[in-house]
């Protein structure tokens, strides 16, 4: 058995059972929030971004919190951060394998990702 960290997510219909490693980020989608793998899975879950924020918080109580919430759309994997652009308002998210994505995200937000980077030194 591995040493990995999953995120459980129970409905009545679904059980999804995700490798938090292979998480890109989380995006609000109404009270929804979509799950962005790294194989470009794309998973929906029945709550909102605040939720999910929250659901992480706690799962990962004890640990260092790679996760961020960056404005009102987004939760990223600062792991998976290759760079902030931002004169272009953009942060391109790689998990060096199997591609890249980019995001949109306001000036304000990519220096807040910049100091969370330098501060947890990832």
């Amino acid at each position: 058995m591995t040493n990995k960290d999953w995120l459980f997510f129970n409905s009545r219909d679904d059980l999804l059972r995700i490798d938090m490693a292979e998480i890109m980020y989380f995006e609000a989608d109404g009270n929804y929030t979509n799950i962005v793998l790294s194989n470009r899975t794309k998973c929906t879950v029945g709550m909102s971004l605040g939720k999910m924020e929250q659901i992480l918080s706690e799962r990962l109580k004890g640990k260092v919190m790679y996760f961020a919430r960056i404005g009102k759309s987004y939760i990223i994997n600062l792991n998976m951060v290759f760079q902030i652009n931002v004169l272009k308002h953009r942060l391109v998210l790689s998990d060096f394998h199997q591609g890249t994505f980019a995001l949109e995200l306001s000036k304000d937000a990519l220096k807040r990702v910049k100091e969370l980077i330098i501060q947890v030194k990832i």
